[in-house]
């Protein structure tokens, strides 16, 4: 049996590669060890993460020194590894199902909900809905945003519940009525989730006010496949003429950092994306970053923007609508263009994430199929780069504060991209000038009460910034 160091999956033909760096002098104790050993297929998941993260992980000198023999619980053992500031590797034993969901295709009921306390005691939870997917149960179900989740199968949603209603197979769901701020009973659906293929660009309007033609465009997912749906949109907000852009990504968690470069590259100015000037710069493990500097492999530590695009805008200034939901490849986005361009914020503040990941299987480290052929089922997705913008803004762990706090006011119920919606309403205004009506009065209940949002069982994963690499050929 042989094994990949991460430099086989970038297909770099460099012996030294195959050596792990391991830094000694800051590592921490070895863990005793207990008298019995892990089953010897718990020791081949445990050895296929340590070999991993010895190789590509960003802390990787940090790494405790940690006897895989003795560790029984192979997630478990992964956590131990993670350095304190890592609050976004993870480890899976279902790595078909997270790839689909990084290309957006899940098993899902099609609605994006945001979960409150109910009342002052916080002993049960209502769920308002964000969005839904077109042609998803939830759509087929003629559920809509602002719409309210007040029971699960004729009971309180509670915390030991309410999961329930985002990976559920099959639910029945009673509705919410409210008239004048009290809630009652509504209607009873029953939803099962369905296999969906969840394209990212949702929404895209044209509003034309004031002299300016404003597109609009609402965007759920950074995904690869998807850059031929962002490439329409953008050719007809070209077509268009339009003269101010409103980019809506206060749900999107992030993605493929490919894909953040495509959509940069339809906006900025044009000058810029000709040059293909700098985006960001990538910093790896010393290692890595060593090796990618010493022979000029320039395209694993900085992204440049992409002149082939099919189409680009020439803006010099853009408005993004954010939110806590807004992570990863959605910041990169923000802080990638605004090296270039100005960018006003507006909604709340972004999740706050500035690094990235691959995706390692037992297949990119084992040459010989018949040593994983038993765990292939496991993946990693660790934190090998941290990334910076053009002006080395980077560590930005609280966020990126909005320039106009809006608040998400889900509970009107005012579609995402009508011109009276709060956080497209104030960009409006501050483009046009002109005060929109934006259903503030309408809100039951301050983002204080706010439990938690979300859309499936990935939520947590898909705030990866993805560093997409070649796979290596077996012999």
């Amino acid at each position: 049996m042989k094994t990949r160091s991460f430099s086989a999956v970038l297909k770099l033909s460099f012996s030294a590669l195959f050596l792990f760096i391991l830094f000694q002098g800051c590592k921490k104790e070895t863990v005793t060890p207990v008298n019995n050993e892990a089953p010897e297929l718990t020791q081949k998941v445990n050895k296929f993460i340590k070999e991993s993260m010895e190789d590509a992980y960003l802390w990787e000198k940090y790494l405790p020194n940690i006897d895989t023999k003795y560790e029984f619980d192979s997630k478990a053992y992964f956590d131990k590894l993670l350095y304190e500031e890592d609050k976004w590797s993870f480890i899976t034993d279902d790595i078909a199902a997270l790839e689909a969901s990084f290309q957006g295709v899940e098993t899902s009921f099609g609605y994006s909900l945001a979960f409150y306390w109910r009342d002052s005691n916080r002993t049960s939870i209502i769920a308002y809905v964000e969005y839904v997917y077109p042609n998803s149960p939830a759509d087929e179900a003629d559920i809509k945003r602002g719409d309210i989740i007040l029971k699960l199968s004729g009971a309180d949603i509670t915390l030991t519940n309410y999961l329930d209603l985002l990976y559920g197979s099959t639910i029945s769901i009673t509705l919410g009525v409210s008239n004048n701020n009290v809630l009652s009973e509504g209607a009873s659906l029953s939803l099962t989730s369905l296999l969906l293929n969840l394209n990212p660009v949702l929404k895209t309007t044209i509003i034309e006010e004031a002299g300016r033609k404003i597109g609009y465009l609402f965007y759920t997912q950074y995904i690869s496949d998807y850059n031929d749906r962002l490439d329409l949109a953008f050719q007809e907000f070209k077509s268009q003429g339009i003269t101010d852009l409103v980019l809506d990504i206060r749900y999107n968690p992030g993605g493929y950092m490919s894909a953040a470069q495509h959509l940069c590259s339809l906006i900025a100015p044009q000058s810029t994306v000709d040059a293909e000037d700098v985006l960001v710069t990538l910093q790896w493990n010393d290692f890595y970053q060593n090796y990618w500097q010493s022979h000029g492999v320039y395209n694993q530590i900085q992204m440049n923007f992409d002149p082939t695009v099919p189409v680009n805008l020439d803006l010099d200034k853009i408005y993004i609508l954010t939110g806590n939901g807004s992570a990863s490849a959605s910041e990169l986005t923000i802080t990638g263009l605004d090296a270039y361009m100005d960018v006003v914020l507006i909604g709340d503040t972004t999740y706050g994430k500035y690094t990235g990941s691959i995706t390692l299987k037992p297949e990119d480290i084992y040459t010989e199929a018949s040593y994983y052929a038993d765990i292939d089922n496991w993946g990693l997705q660790p934190i090998v780069l941290r990334y910076a913008n053009a002006n080395g803004v980077t560590d930005f762990k609280n966020g990126f504060a909005p320039d106009i706090r809006v608040l998400d006011n889900v509970q009107s119920g005012i579609p995402l991209g009508d011109p009276t919606e709060p956080l497209f309403a104030a960009a409006l205004q501050e483009i046009t000038g002109i005060s929109k009506s934006s259903g503030l009065k309408k809100q039951r209940i301050s983002s204080e009460e706010r439990i938690t949002r979300g859309f499936s069982r990935f939520d947590k994963q898909k705030r990866n910034l993805i560093f997409e690499t070649p796979k290596p050929e077996h012999k």
